[in-house]
């Protein structure tokens, strides 16, 4: 199916203004908003090409650019920084490749140590205390550079769960800075352990 195909079938299944129903994920008690009032944006078309994200097609890379700013923990090939501000969750960083690569073009030796690292931080966070679980993103579109990021979800806030924990983030006060900085060093220091160098 074509980008133009598929769009012509999702502006089928809209309204007149080019807005798609509900999702169902509406329904559930973990969807942030009340219904009321709530509606989607209209469908814009498909934008092709697509334009370069940073780092690729010439673009800047920002990833690279600012690699070893806030860095809380590295090894020859791997870095997890924090996001430089507190977070409105407990725990907040990303993972990132030294190297310009994205999530398709690990070889062997990155795929393999980006799953053991990703075991690692996820046993390193929820061992701190009042963490209910860990989440672990990769989206991608705003640049070129993989950068997996890993949120804390606090114990007991059921109403947190799943997908919709980023829209919950941007909604909920922020961490005190030292209880950030903390969680982090901890989660560093744990990585350390089994090799690297915990910063900071």
């Amino acid at each position: 199916m074509t980008p133009e195909e598929f769009y012509a079938r999702a502006v089928a299944h809209a309204d007149g203004e080019r807005r798609l129903p509900m999702p169902a994920q509406s329904m559930w008690e973990i969807f942030p908003f009340e219904l009321d009032g709530l509606r989607t944006k209209p469908l814009d078309p498909p934008v092709l090409p697509e334009p370069p994200r940073n780092g690729e097609g010439g673009t800047p890379c920002r990833a690279c650019d600012h690699l070893d700013e806030g860095v809380a923990w590295s090894d020859e090939r791997w870095v997890l920084t924090g996001f430089g501000e507190p977070l409105g969750l407990p725990f907040g960083a990303a993972l990132m490749p030294r190297a310009h690569l994205d999530l398709g073009d690990l070889d062997e030796v990155h795929a393999a140590e980006l799953g053991m690292l990703t075991v690692r931080i996820d046993r390193a966070v929820n061992a701190l205390d009042g963490i209910g679980r860990v989440h672990v993103n990769k989206w991608g579109d705003g640049g070129a550079h993989l950068h997996l990021m890993f949120f804390a979800r606090p114990a007991g806030l059921l109403q947190l769960r799943g997908s919709n924990l980023p829209l919950w983030e941007e909604m909920l006060p922020r961490f005190p800075e030292e209880e950030t900085a903390a969680n982090l060093r901890t989660v560093a220091r744990a990585l350390a352990a089994d090799g690297g160098v915990a910063h900071g």
